[in-house]
């Protein structure tokens, strides 16, 4: 027994994440231009990580779109886990960003090249305001999904890059001294790694099935247990189907005179206003029936 299909909280911030990709590919190409105008190659090459996560954006907002796609005969539940695809894309994509940022700054390091810094300075400028608009538009969705957590993390890794060549454009411009630049960059390279190696692990998380961190599987199995007319409770499992969209199902034994569909409403009941878990299958047994199935 579970309910419907519903949408994810990745799909209701879909609006959200709209007009930060509208932003972002905006800038893109204010950048690109800047960079052409100026002969600028390091704004030319931020342009470059910039495509990355205009990529990285629109890679999440067509998972959403895939995910609000009806379940089909093939597909039972539907698309949800195009999301966390989508998420474990943008994961792989800013660690291996991060590993080049490492490796440039260490190549800048043995040898710094002279850079045009008035231009990064205003181009970052911009670049910095439309960063924090994309923050402040994305961080109440990526508290919800791992799809959003992964397209808020490739704006605030922009943020960070923004803030980075900022502070080094000023030191660049007052001192003359052109290894600002590498070692903001491995800052920001070894910023960005910890937390999206957080998210690369949620996803394959989910991707395995793993029980989600929003609920408390003991708790669950101790409730259920504890419901009036169920005798035991067995084969138990709870995993995600996207982030926020969680599904469990389990076999529950029951007492003697226990009514067959007012337990399957009572179990249904207690799951979905207890726990964060939308979609519940039960399966009704009595006596030793138990005894006949195979378990995994």
């Amino acid at each position: 027994m579970g309910s419907g299909h519903s949408h994810s909280p990745a799909s209701q911030n879909k609006r959200r994440l709209a007009i930060v990709f509208g932003l972002t590919l905006t800038y893109l190409f204010a950048e690109v231009i800047g960079g052409l105008l100026t002969g600028s190659l390091a704004l030319l090459a931020d342009a470059g990580h910039m495509l990355t996560d205009v990529a990285g954006l629109g890679l999440a907002l067509m998972a959403i779109r895939f995910a609000e796609r009806p379940a089909t005969p093939e597909r039972t539940y539907g698309y949800y886990r195009v999301e966390i695809l989508a998420a474990l894309t943008n994961a792989v994509v800013l660690i291996v960003i991060s590993l080049y940022i490492l490796y440039e700054a260490y190549e800048r390091f043995r040898n710094p090249p002279e850079v045009q810094s008035k231009a990064m300075l205003l181009v970052a400028a911009i670049g910095l305001a439309v960063n924090i608009a994309g923050m402040l538009i994305l961080r109440k969705g990526s508290e919800e999904s791992l799809n959003m957590k992964g397209a808020y993390f490739e704006v605030l890794s922009d943020m960070l890059t923004s803030i980075g060549v900022i502070i080094a454009a000023v030191v660049m411009l007052t001192t003359g001294w052109y290894y600002a630049d590498p070692l903001i960059s491995a800052g920001i390279g070894l910023f960005i790694l910890p937390r999206t190696w957080a998210l690369l692990k949620d996803a394959v998380g989910v991707l395995l099935e793993g029980a989600p961190s929003d609920v408390n599987v003991g708790a669950l199995r101790e409730g259920l247990s504890q419901v009036k007319g169920v005798a035991a409770v067995h084969d138990l499992h709870v995993w995600s189907l996207t982030s926020g969209v969680n599904a469990a199902s389990f076999h529950a034994v029951l007492s003697e005179g226990a009514g067959h569909d007012e337990m399957l409403a009572r179990l249904h009941d207690h799951v979905t206003k207890n726990f964060k878990i939308n979609h519940v299958t039960v399966q009704i047994e009595r006596g030793d029936f138990a005894k006949h199935e195979t378990h995994l």
